[in-house]
């Protein structure tokens, strides 16, 4: 099968032909239908990532068709599915409870194990595994990739936003665009910050509230001022210091926010104004990923209409373009995520 192979960080992809994957005993292999490409991808590209080393096969937004099914295996050749990023065991404490994306064994194709920037690849553990509603396409499908589900996570499992309440979104990438559409179907009002204009008008085109250039103002406090006092929640979606800051300074007292961008790197490690969590009695949530059993309630929500999350879509590519996708993450980066609808080549 043809495959993008990691062989040096920050250079193109090698584009190889390598041995199909074999199918696991409690899972199944995919024929990729669509693989989104995603900062996270970016972070393993640089380095920065501790997991991804040289030889990797990136990738873990992923949706496809089953090939090949394992005798332990829940689904059947034919079938669409689409893959969460974390590959919980189901029967360590935390799967137990109920948290399956904090499981205690994870398993992470893309990652670690070879991941869907290929042609085909293997999922064992399907029980993870959802079915791709027949009224979605694969890209979209993919799209929701960890970027969606991670936001959806976030707003509903980690912040518990609610209807009528001000939510401010850092970053509008994937994830940022994602928070900001399921945001406003929640019935939340919605202020979005970017550097880049271009974006911004996208956000905002989008349904957006308001936007707010971080590039030409404190962010904090224009938020505290459109707001009269401050956001109720604020998702971080970059894991940058100067977003992780503002996220934080532009909550209202009893404000709620939730780390979503990775701060992997040199970003790691941050400083963080104590005193602003102390004195407003705030809240500081992490979330990654998003529990298997969690996708009905997302997928019930685009399949009845609620919310339309095609605009993530910005660009659809094939597999020997994703090296110029991911040395986009190197700077500020076009509205809309890419999505590698093309493997042959």
């Amino acid at each position: 099968m043809r495959a993008a192979v990691l062989r040096a960080y920050r250079e193109p992809l090698s584009i190889e032909d390598v041995a199909d994957p074999e199918c696991p005993e409690d899972g199944v292999v995919l024929k990729v239908l669509a693989c989104g490409i995603c900062r996270s991808d970016w972070h393993g590209w640089v380095g920065e990532h501790p997991r991804v080393k040289p030889g990797q096969i990136g990738g873990h937004e992923y949706c496809g068709e089953v090939v090949a099914a394992g005798p332990r295996a829940q689904f059947k050749v034919g079938d669409k599915l689409i893959a969460p990023f974390i590959l919980a065991c189901g029967t360590c404490p935390n799967c137990r409870a109920g948290e399956s994306n904090t499981c205690l064994d994870q398993r992470l194709p893309g990652f670690i194990e070879p991941g869907a920037f290929a042609e085909y690849v293997a999922v064992p553990r399907d029980h993870n595994l959802a079915r791709l509603p027949e009224a979605m396409s694969p890209t979209l499908a993919a799209a929701l990739g960890c970027r969606v589900t991670t936001a959806w996570h976030a707003l509903t499992g980690r912040a518990a936003l609610r209807p009528g309440e001000w939510l401010a979104v850092h970053g509008t990438g994937g994830i940022g665009l994602a928070a900001m559409l399921l945001g406003r179907a929640l019935g939340a009002r919605v202020i979005v910050t970017d550097i880049v204009a271009e974006k911004l008008a996208h956000a905002k085109g989008l349904g957006a509230d308001f936007t707010v250039n971080a590039a030409e103002t404190d962010t904090a406090a224009k938020i505290r001022d459109i707001t009269g006092g401050g956001a109720h929640v604020s998702v971080e979606a970059l894991g940058f210091p100067a977003t992780v800051a503002a996220s934080i300074a532009c909550l209202r007292p009893l404000g709620r926010h939730v780390q979503v961008g990775m701060p992997v790197g040199h970003h790691a490690v941050q400083e963080v104004n104590l005193n602003q969590v102390y004195m407003g009695n705030l809240a500081l949530y992490g979330t990654r990923g998003m529990p298997a059993h969690r996708y009905p309630s997302l997928l019930s929500l685009i399949d009845g209409g609620h919310v339309d999350l095609n605009p993530i879509v910005a660009r659809e590519v094939g597999l020997s373009e994703t090296s110029a996708e991911l040395a986009a993450f190197n700077g500020p980066t076009p509205p809309g995520v890419a999505v590698i609808t093309e493997f042959s080549g």
